[in-house]
């Protein structure tokens, strides 16, 4: 590529013109979003076992989410050069996670299809990242304008279809979307299976750290948990009262007035540094986490 063609390749998702990149490049959002996704995603116990099965024998789940966080950064901030090594990356994997549940999975028989590049599920796994994104953007940063929902959705239309998900098998608009998503979270076609729980609570809420930083860790806990829909709160168990809830209002108040007094560059950008924290922090502190991690990971697979 010369260098006149890589100054013009900004992306998929240009700075200035795309509502995705403006939602995460927050670093609030940055932060939280794939934890908050992987525990709403999770109540598809069909997506969740055939994720199970591509990472089943892994020890390291931090490690796991920091190397997609990683690639989907590539996605929203990267050229689009960058962007499709890792997705042609991304699209050999999917290629071989298919089969089917060995067991039952609450509404789902054993013989259940799972593929990677179905259609159906596919577009769980893109819903539960476009919901999160935005609603952590809404209740951390600022609400959003209904236009601005509208080409959000869009450009998560988009981005699906760098995954293979043909725009035919996304809903049209936001308001389809939202319906579609907060019906099937309603529904009984949600089932958060006791491994899924387990593998949930450790990778959402229980990313290692120096023991300094558990108060800090804490915090964003509550941001995650607070903004979870409240049926996934029920299904995972987690306590939570009219003082969690409280707490929860004052600390997304705090930082939404908090934010024009932080400089851009710390609120906005890359989350690479964290990210690298992570896989460094679970290498020293994530042992214990990981141990658990990898055996309700291998029950899961004996599902299969």
């Amino acid at each position: 590529m010369t260098a006149a063609a890589a100054g013009a390749d900004q992306g998929y998702f240009p700075p200035g013109r795309s509502m995705l990149r403006r939602v995460h490049e927050q670093r609030i959002v940055g932060l939280l979003y794939g934890q908050r996704g992987l525990m709403v995603g999770a109540v598809d116990p069909v997506v969740t076992i055939g994720t199970f099965m591509s990472t089943s024998g892994s020890a390291k789940p931090f490690d796991r989410l920091v190397r997609t966080a990683r690639v989907f950064e590539k996605t929203f901030f990267g050229t689009r050069e960058a962007a499709d090594r890792e997705l042609a990356r991304v699209h050999r994997l999917h290629q071989r996670t298919r089969g089917e549940l060995g067991r039952p999975a609450g509404p789902y028989p054993a013989g259940t299809r799972f593929d990677a590049l179905d259609p159906e599920q596919m577009l769980w796994t893109l819903a539960c990242i476009a919901d999160s994104g935005q609603t952590l953007y809404e209740e951390l940063v600022r609400p959003l304008t209904p236009s601005e929902r509208e080409a959000l959705w869009q450009d998560y239309r988009r981005w699906g279809e760098l995954f293979q998900l043909d725009r035919s098998h996304t809903p049209g608009t936001y308001a389809e979307f939202r319906a579609w998503f907060d019906a099937r979270i309603a529904s009984d076609e949600v089932y958060l299976t006791e491994e899924a729980r387990e593998i949930g609570h450790i990778v959402g809420l229980e990313i290692p750290g120096h023991p300094l930083d558990r108060p800090g860790l804490e915090a964003l806990n509550l941001l995650v948990i607070g903004s979870l829909p409240s049926r996934v709160r029920k299904l995972y168990r987690l306590r939570w009262t009219p003082a969690h809830a409280a707490a929860y209002r004052a600390a997304a108040r705090a930082h939404r007035a908090a934010r024009p007094l932080v400089p851009k560059g710390v609120r906005r950008g890359s989350c690479e540094p964290q990210f690298a924290r992570v896989a460094r922090a679970e290498k020293r502190w994530g042992r214990a986490q990981g141990e658990r991690a990898a055996a309700a990971a291998a029950a899961a697979a004996a599902r299969i």
